[in-house]
């Protein structure tokens, strides 16, 4: 059964079919191998996503949408942009920190890509900037929105290894911190090496007018996570929460979503979370399989066997998963993976918490490389150019988060100091 499973998957990816069919292709395969009864398939399918803190799914997708159209991410970046746009290479280091406070909200980098690039990329190509170079900014400063929190793949990662989505969120937040003031660190630099961005701090607002002009756009990131962390709602609940405060800032405050951008609002979200509910759903299906078949079991004696050490089992795992982030979507690995992994990983000594950063930090990485970097094809999309030109540009970014990533491994503090203070042990 799972020679017929895997063997299916891979020649379904290999054959540009879509991931979800792949994985719910090859699970149904399996099944009949096995000549189990057909109705487990929808009962794990079902399974797979009746879990209350999927529900946050679609209503951050949501809120990213409303903020996009509701003038949010246009306030704030006008904002990012009068803390860090009077320097040379100054609005490649606002697209970064909009990225960032954009992310403590949306949860999905797509919709980060979205609703920052719009602005941004037209932005970077008026001031000079090459449209390849400001595509690649775009697609990388956008993976913030699955590690700070909150994170959707965090939610994923915390679902399917039973782990406190609360402490991934808090855990989140100095990974999320340390690659954003990387890149806008190495952004500077390149800046500077290549003569950009000498007039970027031309027509931008001073940082008390932009303060004041951003105030509830500003104000929504600390509801939602000082809701959370002040025990006033749960991560879940806190979804909702950001969908109802951007309704009304959108709506009645900032009066820039009509009842005619509503439809189109709802619409885009329901798709969006369509599509990934029906990856979570064949996902779990298959994880369902292989579990019962003994391949986690298998894999974990096998990497335990192979791999003396803590320092070269995570060796081991980040290799992997950064080639399986370049060809499977990130939440679909995290769903497949994670149940196999995150047992191997405490066997090891590795704090479960701390290893979903790992996990989360390495696939969004897929979201960035090709073939079938999902962040790329937003922003070409934004941008209007194909693929294969930015991939010059977007290689040193690869190589900065790689560089994080390491840090992010080997020093299990930087994500645990700050879950311990909060969540006492």
């Amino acid at each position: 059964m799972t020679t017929v499973m895997i063997s299916t998957m891979v020649l379904c990816f290999a054959l540009t079919v879509s991931v979800a069919v792949s994985i719910g292709l090859s699970a149904v395969l399996g099944i009949q191998v096995a000549h189990a009864h057909m109705l487990i398939s929808v009962k794990e399918m079902f399974n797979s996503i009746n879990k209350f803190p999927l529900a946050a799914i679609p209503f951050f997708i949501l809120a990213g949408n409303l903020m996009e159209t509701g003038g949010i991410s246009r306030r704030l970046v006008e904002f990012a942009k009068s803390v860090v746009g009077g320097v040379q290479g100054g609005l490649p280091m606002t697209c970064v920190l909009t990225c960032m406070i954009f992310a403590a909200v949306s949860g999905s980098s797509v919709a980060t890509t979205f609703a920052i690039g719009a602005i941004l990329i037209p932005a970077l190509v008026k001031h000079g900037y090459p449209v390849t170079y400001a595509a690649a900014l775009q697609a990388t400063s956008a993976e913030l929105g699955v590690i700070i929190p909150p994170s959707i793949p965090l939610i994923l990662y915390g679902v399917s290894a039973e782990v406190s989505i609360g402490e991934l969120f808090i855990a989140g937040f100095g990974p999320g911190l340390l690659i954003g003031s990387a890149l806008m660190l190495f952004v500077y630099l390149y800046c500077k090496w290549k003569g950009w961005g000498k007039a970027d701090g031309d027509g931008r607002l001073g940082l008390g007018q932009a303060t004041l002009q951003a105030g509830w756009a500003l104000l929504m990131p600390v509801i939602i996570l000082g809701g959370i962390y002040g025990g006033v709602f749960t991560p879940t609940e806190a979804s909702a929460v950001a969908v109802f405060y951007a309704l009304i800032v959108g709506v009645v405050i900032y009066r820039e979503i009509g009842f005619k951008d509503l439809y189109p609002i709802l619409r885009k979200s329901v798709l969006s979370s369509a599509v990934i509910m029906f990856i979570i759903a064949n996902a779990g299906l298959f994880a369902f399989l292989i579990t019962r078949a003994g391949v986690p079991d298998a894999i974990g004696r096998w990497l335990e066997a192979v791999l003396q050490s803590p320092a070269l089992f995570l060796l081991g795992v980040n290799a992997a998963l950064f080639f399986i982030g370049m060809f499977i979507e990130t939440s679909a690995a995290i769903i497949v993976l994670a149940p196999i992994l995150a047992p191997v990983a405490q066997h090891f000594g590795v704090d479960p918490v701390h290893f979903g950063l790992i996990m989360v930090v390495n696939l969004a990485l897929g979201m960035i490389t090709p073939p079938f970097g999902v962040n790329l094809f937003a922003a070409c999309t934004v941008a209007k150019v194909s693929l294969d030109r930015i991939v010059g540009h977007l290689i040193p970014f690869v190589l900065v988060i790689l560089a994080c990533l390491v840090v992010i491994t080997y020093v299990p503090s930087l994500s645990l100091t700050l879950r311990d203070l909060v969540y006492a042990r």
